[in-house]
Protein backbone atom coordinates (compact mmCIF):
# COMPACT_ATOMS: atom_id res chain seq x y z
CA UNK A 1 0.00 0.00 0.00
CA UNK A 2 1.27 3.50 -1.06
CA UNK A 3 -0.39 6.58 0.26
CA UNK A 4 -3.80 5.29 0.24
CA UNK A 5 -5.59 5.92 2.67
CA UNK A 6 -8.43 3.88 3.76
CA UNK A 7 -12.33 5.34 3.93
CA UNK A 8 -13.69 2.03 5.40
CA UNK A 9 -10.50 2.16 8.29
CA UNK A 10 -11.88 5.90 9.32
CA UNK A 11 -15.85 5.78 8.82
CA UNK A 12 -16.99 6.02 12.20
CA UNK A 13 -13.36 6.48 14.20
CA UNK A 14 -13.80 8.93 16.74
CA UNK A 15 -10.94 11.11 16.49
CA UNK A 16 -9.63 13.89 18.80
CA UNK A 17 -7.84 16.88 16.45
CA UNK A 18 -5.98 19.43 19.07
CA UNK A 19 -5.04 22.57 16.86
CA UNK A 20 -8.00 21.77 14.35
CA UNK A 21 -8.09 25.71 13.95
CA UNK A 22 -4.71 25.96 12.51
CA UNK A 23 -3.33 25.44 9.22
CA UNK A 24 -2.54 21.99 8.86
CA UNK A 25 -5.21 20.98 11.55
CA UNK A 26 -7.89 22.40 9.64
CA UNK A 27 -6.57 20.52 6.11
CA UNK A 28 -6.35 17.15 8.20
CA UNK A 29 -10.29 17.88 9.55
CA UNK A 30 -11.63 18.76 6.02
CA UNK A 31 -10.15 15.13 5.12
CA UNK A 32 -11.04 13.36 8.02
CA UNK A 33 -14.95 14.19 7.84
CA UNK A 34 -14.55 13.43 4.03
CA UNK A 35 -13.39 9.58 5.10
CA UNK A 36 -16.39 9.85 7.29
CA UNK A 37 -14.68 10.39 11.08
CA UNK A 38 -16.72 10.93 14.10
CA UNK A 39 -14.47 14.42 14.61
CA UNK A 40 -13.99 16.53 17.90
CA UNK A 41 -11.58 19.56 17.84
CA UNK A 42 -10.13 21.35 20.61
CA UNK A 43 -8.00 24.36 19.72
CA UNK A 44 -7.89 28.62 20.61
CA UNK A 45 -10.09 30.29 18.18
CA UNK A 46 -8.17 30.97 14.69
CA UNK A 47 -5.96 34.22 15.29
CA UNK A 48 -5.76 34.87 10.97
CA UNK A 49 -8.64 34.15 8.47
CA UNK A 50 -7.68 30.67 7.02
CA UNK A 51 -8.93 27.33 6.01
CA UNK A 52 -10.88 26.88 9.57
CA UNK A 53 -12.97 30.05 8.39
CA UNK A 54 -13.27 29.67 4.57
CA UNK A 55 -13.97 25.95 4.19
CA UNK A 56 -16.37 26.11 7.39
CA UNK A 57 -14.23 23.15 9.20
CA UNK A 58 -16.64 23.64 12.63
CA UNK A 59 -19.43 21.99 10.19
CA UNK A 60 -20.46 18.45 11.04
CA UNK A 61 -17.98 18.17 13.71
CA UNK A 62 -17.76 19.52 17.65
CA UNK A 63 -15.45 22.45 18.00
CA UNK A 64 -14.26 23.20 21.30
CA UNK A 65 -12.29 26.60 21.37
CA UNK A 66 -10.09 25.98 24.23
CA UNK A 67 -6.07 26.13 25.40
CA UNK A 68 -3.50 23.29 26.01
CA UNK A 69 -2.64 24.79 29.06
CA UNK A 70 -5.83 24.75 30.40
CA UNK A 71 -4.86 21.07 31.39
CA UNK A 72 -8.68 20.61 33.45
CA UNK A 73 -10.81 22.12 30.27
CA UNK A 74 -8.52 19.83 27.79
CA UNK A 75 -8.78 16.80 30.25
CA UNK A 76 -12.72 17.14 30.67
CA UNK A 77 -13.27 17.38 26.59
CA UNK A 78 -10.65 14.60 25.92
CA UNK A 79 -12.88 12.37 28.50
CA UNK A 80 -15.73 13.15 27.02
CA UNK A 81 -15.08 12.55 23.52
CA UNK A 82 -14.08 8.94 23.91
CA UNK A 83 -11.54 9.03 21.13
CA UNK A 84 -9.69 5.85 19.25
CA UNK A 85 -7.73 8.37 17.55
CA UNK A 86 -5.73 11.70 19.24
CA UNK A 87 -3.65 13.73 16.73
CA UNK A 88 -1.68 16.59 18.36
CA UNK A 89 -1.22 19.40 16.39
CA UNK A 90 -1.87 22.69 18.89
CA UNK A 91 1.20 24.59 19.18
CA UNK A 92 3.22 27.74 18.82
CA UNK A 93 4.93 26.96 15.46
CA UNK A 94 6.61 30.04 14.41
CA UNK A 95 10.35 30.34 15.24
CA UNK A 96 10.26 34.42 15.30
CA UNK A 97 7.53 34.34 17.66
CA UNK A 98 9.36 31.89 19.61
CA UNK A 99 11.98 34.50 19.98
CA UNK A 100 9.64 37.18 20.83
CA UNK A 101 7.87 34.63 24.05
CA UNK A 102 9.59 32.27 24.71
CA UNK A 103 7.79 31.44 27.83
CA UNK A 104 4.27 31.10 25.43
CA UNK A 105 6.02 28.79 23.66
CA UNK A 106 7.43 26.52 26.10
CA UNK A 107 4.68 26.20 28.19
CA UNK A 108 2.55 25.30 24.60
CA UNK A 109 4.93 23.48 23.26
CA UNK A 110 6.59 20.79 26.43
CA UNK A 111 3.49 21.29 28.85
CA UNK A 112 0.54 21.44 26.24
CA UNK A 113 2.05 18.20 24.97
CA UNK A 114 2.27 16.93 28.23
CA UNK A 115 -1.49 17.67 29.07
CA UNK A 116 -2.54 16.38 26.08
CA UNK A 117 -0.83 12.79 26.90
CA UNK A 118 -2.18 12.50 30.23
CA UNK A 119 -5.47 13.34 29.16
CA UNK A 120 -5.48 10.35 26.89
CA UNK A 121 -3.82 8.24 30.12
CA UNK A 122 -7.23 9.43 32.21
CA UNK A 123 -9.76 8.95 28.70
CA UNK A 124 -9.03 4.94 28.59
CA UNK A 125 -10.18 4.85 25.27
CA UNK A 126 -7.33 6.06 23.09
CA UNK A 127 -5.56 3.09 21.05
CA UNK A 128 -3.79 5.42 18.93
CA UNK A 129 -1.88 9.05 19.02
CA UNK A 130 0.24 10.60 16.50
CA UNK A 131 1.56 13.69 18.51
CA UNK A 132 3.11 16.30 15.45
CA UNK A 133 6.50 18.19 16.17
CA UNK A 134 9.02 19.49 13.30
CA UNK A 135 12.11 18.25 11.55
CA UNK A 136 13.70 21.46 13.65
CA UNK A 137 13.56 19.03 16.40
CA UNK A 138 16.92 17.75 15.27
CA UNK A 139 20.46 19.21 16.70
CA UNK A 140 21.21 20.78 13.31
CA UNK A 141 24.53 20.65 11.88
CA UNK A 142 23.51 21.88 8.49
CA UNK A 143 24.89 18.55 7.37
CA UNK A 144 23.96 17.70 3.01
CA UNK A 145 21.80 14.08 4.29
CA UNK A 146 18.52 13.80 5.86
CA UNK A 147 18.24 13.50 9.37
CA UNK A 148 17.31 9.89 10.58
CA UNK A 149 14.55 9.27 13.52
CA UNK A 150 17.52 7.70 15.46
CA UNK A 151 19.76 11.05 14.99
CA UNK A 152 20.45 13.93 18.16
CA UNK A 153 17.91 15.82 19.15
CA UNK A 154 18.26 19.72 19.75
CA UNK A 155 17.55 23.22 19.21
CA UNK A 156 19.18 26.45 18.93
CA UNK A 157 15.84 28.74 19.56
CA UNK A 158 13.13 28.48 21.77
CA UNK A 159 10.42 26.71 18.80
CA UNK A 160 13.05 23.94 18.32
CA UNK A 161 14.63 23.09 21.40
CA UNK A 162 10.46 23.28 22.55
CA UNK A 163 9.64 20.63 19.94
CA UNK A 164 12.55 18.29 20.82
CA UNK A 165 11.35 18.77 24.55
CA UNK A 166 7.87 17.90 23.25
CA UNK A 167 9.96 14.65 21.29
CA UNK A 168 11.39 13.81 24.80
CA UNK A 169 8.08 14.31 26.91
CA UNK A 170 6.33 11.83 24.35
CA UNK A 171 8.90 9.21 24.54
CA UNK A 172 8.64 9.35 28.35
CA UNK A 173 4.95 8.87 28.48
CA UNK A 174 5.25 6.23 26.37
CA UNK A 175 7.63 4.27 28.15
CA UNK A 176 6.38 4.94 31.85
CA UNK A 177 2.76 4.19 30.81
CA UNK A 178 2.10 2.84 27.17
CA UNK A 179 5.45 0.99 27.35
CA UNK A 180 5.34 -1.19 23.84
CA UNK A 181 6.75 -4.07 25.72
CA UNK A 182 3.01 -4.50 27.49
CA UNK A 183 0.81 -3.10 24.46
CA UNK A 184 -1.10 -6.07 24.93
CA UNK A 185 -2.03 -4.75 28.91
CA UNK A 186 -2.78 -1.33 28.14
CA UNK A 187 -3.54 -1.48 24.17
CA UNK A 188 -2.28 2.37 23.39
CA UNK A 189 0.23 3.25 20.74
CA UNK A 190 2.20 6.27 20.53
CA UNK A 191 4.35 8.11 17.62
CA UNK A 192 5.94 11.14 16.69
CA UNK A 193 5.37 12.86 13.19
CA UNK A 194 8.22 15.08 11.88
CA UNK A 195 7.41 17.34 8.86
CA UNK A 196 9.55 19.57 6.83
CA UNK A 197 8.52 22.97 5.62
CA UNK A 198 4.57 22.70 4.88
CA UNK A 199 2.83 24.91 2.21
CA UNK A 200 -0.56 25.43 0.85
CA UNK A 201 -3.49 27.24 0.07
CA UNK A 202 -4.92 28.94 3.27
CA UNK A 203 -1.66 30.07 5.61
CA UNK A 204 -2.05 33.45 6.33
CA UNK A 205 0.31 33.09 9.57
CA UNK A 206 3.04 35.93 10.53
CA UNK A 207 6.54 35.82 9.87
CA UNK A 208 6.38 32.78 7.27
CA UNK A 209 7.43 32.58 3.29
CA UNK A 210 4.14 31.49 2.08
CA UNK A 211 1.72 34.18 3.38
CA UNK A 212 4.50 36.61 3.27
CA UNK A 213 4.51 36.29 -0.35
CA UNK A 214 0.96 36.38 -0.71
CA UNK A 215 -0.29 39.23 1.48
CA UNK A 216 2.08 41.36 -0.63
CA UNK A 217 1.18 40.18 -3.87
CA UNK A 218 -2.11 41.06 -2.84
CA UNK A 219 -0.91 44.54 -1.64
CA UNK A 220 1.12 45.02 -5.03
CA UNK A 221 4.20 45.74 -2.94
CA UNK A 222 7.68 43.86 -3.70
CA UNK A 223 7.85 40.36 -1.91
CA UNK A 224 10.41 41.04 1.02
CA UNK A 225 12.53 37.62 1.25
CA UNK A 226 14.80 37.70 4.76
CA UNK A 227 16.59 34.34 3.99
CA UNK A 228 16.77 33.69 0.49
CA UNK A 229 19.88 31.23 0.29
CA UNK A 230 18.05 28.90 2.98
CA UNK A 231 17.43 25.76 1.44
CA UNK A 232 14.15 23.73 2.92
CA UNK A 233 12.44 20.81 2.57
CA UNK A 234 9.42 21.97 0.75
CA UNK A 235 6.09 19.70 0.70
CA UNK A 236 2.82 20.27 0.02
CA UNK A 237 0.46 19.96 3.76
CA UNK A 238 -1.20 16.98 2.29
CA UNK A 239 1.56 14.81 2.20
CA UNK A 240 2.39 14.87 5.51
CA UNK A 241 -1.16 14.94 6.62
CA UNK A 242 -1.55 11.61 4.06
CA UNK A 243 1.49 10.67 6.81
CA UNK A 244 -0.28 11.13 9.56
CA UNK A 245 -3.00 9.68 9.11
CA UNK A 246 -1.75 6.40 7.67
CA UNK A 247 0.72 6.40 10.72
CA UNK A 248 -2.71 6.37 12.67
CA UNK A 249 -4.38 3.55 11.29
CA UNK A 250 -0.80 1.79 11.31
CA UNK A 251 -0.69 1.92 15.14
CA UNK A 252 -4.50 1.28 15.55
CA UNK A 253 -4.09 -1.78 13.67
CA UNK A 254 -0.63 -2.95 14.57
CA UNK A 255 -0.12 -1.08 18.08
CA UNK A 256 3.55 -1.40 19.30
CA UNK A 257 5.18 -1.89 16.04
CA UNK A 258 5.09 1.61 14.82
CA UNK A 259 5.18 2.98 18.14
CA UNK A 260 8.37 5.23 17.65
CA UNK A 261 8.88 8.63 15.72
CA UNK A 262 8.39 9.17 12.63
CA UNK A 263 10.08 11.11 9.34
CA UNK A 264 7.92 13.23 6.51
CA UNK A 265 9.79 14.96 3.84
CA UNK A 266 9.44 15.73 0.15
CA UNK A 267 11.87 13.81 -2.31
CA UNK A 268 15.46 15.22 -1.75
CA UNK A 269 14.88 17.22 -5.12
CA UNK A 270 12.47 18.98 -3.69
CA UNK A 271 14.72 20.74 -1.37
CA UNK A 272 15.20 23.98 -3.26
CA UNK A 273 16.05 27.44 -1.79
CA UNK A 274 13.75 29.83 -1.05
CA UNK A 275 14.36 32.47 -3.55
CA UNK A 276 13.33 29.29 -6.14
CA UNK A 277 9.75 29.02 -4.44
CA UNK A 278 9.41 32.97 -4.68
CA UNK A 279 10.45 32.86 -7.97
CA UNK A 280 8.07 30.19 -9.17
CA UNK A 281 4.90 31.42 -7.27
CA UNK A 282 5.77 35.11 -8.81
CA UNK A 283 5.92 33.62 -12.48
CA UNK A 284 2.49 32.40 -11.75
CA UNK A 285 0.90 35.50 -10.78
CA UNK A 286 -0.35 37.94 -12.95
CA UNK A 287 1.12 41.43 -12.60
CA UNK A 288 5.14 42.30 -12.26
CA UNK A 289 5.91 42.02 -8.75
CA UNK A 290 9.20 41.27 -7.79
CA UNK A 291 11.37 40.29 -4.60
CA UNK A 292 13.96 42.61 -2.17
CA UNK A 293 16.17 40.99 0.21
CA UNK A 294 14.95 42.23 3.36
CA UNK A 295 17.97 44.54 5.36
CA UNK A 296 18.56 44.43 8.82
CA UNK A 297 19.65 41.72 11.27
CA UNK A 298 17.52 38.41 12.09
CA UNK A 299 17.34 35.60 14.50
CA UNK A 300 19.24 32.95 13.70
CA UNK A 301 17.30 30.21 11.14
CA UNK A 302 18.42 27.52 10.03
CA UNK A 303 20.10 27.35 6.47
CA UNK A 304 20.29 23.31 5.48
CA UNK A 305 17.69 21.05 6.55
CA UNK A 306 16.68 18.01 5.32
CA UNK A 307 14.79 14.78 6.24
CA UNK A 308 15.66 10.54 5.89
CA UNK A 309 12.24 9.03 5.15
CA UNK A 310 13.48 5.86 4.03
CA UNK A 311 11.73 4.40 7.56
CA UNK A 312 8.51 5.73 6.22
CA UNK A 313 9.10 4.56 2.94
CA UNK A 314 10.00 1.13 4.06
CA UNK A 315 7.73 0.28 7.17
CA UNK A 316 4.51 2.58 6.10
CA UNK A 317 4.62 2.64 2.25
CA UNK A 318 4.31 6.51 2.47
CA UNK A 319 5.82 8.43 0.21
CA UNK A 320 5.61 11.97 -0.75
CA UNK A 321 2.97 12.22 -3.89
CA UNK A 322 2.94 16.17 -5.20
CA UNK A 323 6.36 17.16 -6.64
CA UNK A 324 7.26 20.80 -5.61
CA UNK A 325 5.74 22.39 -8.41
CA UNK A 326 2.44 20.81 -8.56
CA UNK A 327 2.10 21.99 -4.80
CA UNK A 328 2.70 25.39 -5.75
CA UNK A 329 0.27 25.46 -8.68
CA UNK A 330 -1.93 23.91 -5.74
CA UNK A 331 -1.62 26.86 -3.57
CA UNK A 332 -1.96 29.50 -6.08
CA UNK A 333 -4.89 28.19 -7.07
CA UNK A 334 -5.97 28.31 -3.74
CA UNK A 335 -5.41 31.63 -2.94
CA UNK A 336 -6.38 32.94 -6.15
CA UNK A 337 -10.11 31.20 -5.61
CA UNK A 338 -9.94 32.74 -2.55
CA UNK A 339 -9.47 36.36 -4.20
CA UNK A 340 -12.38 35.83 -6.60
CA UNK A 341 -14.97 34.78 -3.60
CA UNK A 342 -15.19 30.91 -4.75
CA UNK A 343 -16.45 28.30 -2.60
CA UNK A 344 -13.43 27.43 -0.65
CA UNK A 345 -14.60 24.10 1.12
CA UNK A 346 -15.60 22.47 -2.40
CA UNK A 347 -12.11 23.52 -3.81
CA UNK A 348 -9.99 22.24 -0.76
CA UNK A 349 -12.05 18.94 -1.24
CA UNK A 350 -11.42 19.33 -4.83
CA UNK A 351 -7.32 19.55 -4.33
CA UNK A 352 -7.93 16.92 -1.64
CA UNK A 353 -9.59 13.95 -4.14
CA UNK A 354 -6.90 15.25 -6.79
CA UNK A 355 -3.62 14.03 -4.35
CA UNK A 356 -5.79 10.79 -3.49
CA UNK A 357 -5.92 10.13 -6.90
CA UNK A 358 -2.50 10.65 -7.54
CA UNK A 359 -1.75 7.68 -4.52
CA UNK A 360 -3.86 5.52 -5.99
CA UNK A 361 -2.66 5.96 -9.96
CA UNK A 362 1.50 5.37 -7.93
CA UNK A 363 -0.03 2.33 -5.86
CA UNK A 364 -1.34 0.96 -9.34
CA UNK A 365 2.33 1.55 -10.93
CA UNK A 366 3.53 -0.17 -8.32
CA UNK A 367 1.74 -3.35 -8.39
CA UNK A 368 0.94 -3.82 -12.42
Amino acid sequence: MENVVSTQFWKGKRVFVTGHTGFKGAWLCVWLKQLGADLTGYSLPPLTPGVFADCGVENGMRSIFGDIRDFEKLRAALVDAQPDVVFHLAAQALVRRSYKDPLETYSTNVMGTAHVLESVRMAGSVRAVVSVTTDKCYENNEWVWGYRECDPLGGRDPYSSSKAAAELVTSAYRDSYFPVARYAEHRTAIATARAGNVIGGGDWAEDRLIPDIIRALLAGQPVQIRNPHAVRPWQHVLDPLAGYILLAERLFCGGSAFASAWNFGPSLQDARPVSWIVERILSQWEGNAGWIAQEGNHPHEAKYLKLDCAKAFGELGWHPRWRLDEAIDSLVEWYRAKQESKNMNELTIRQIDAYSRAADRAMRQAIG
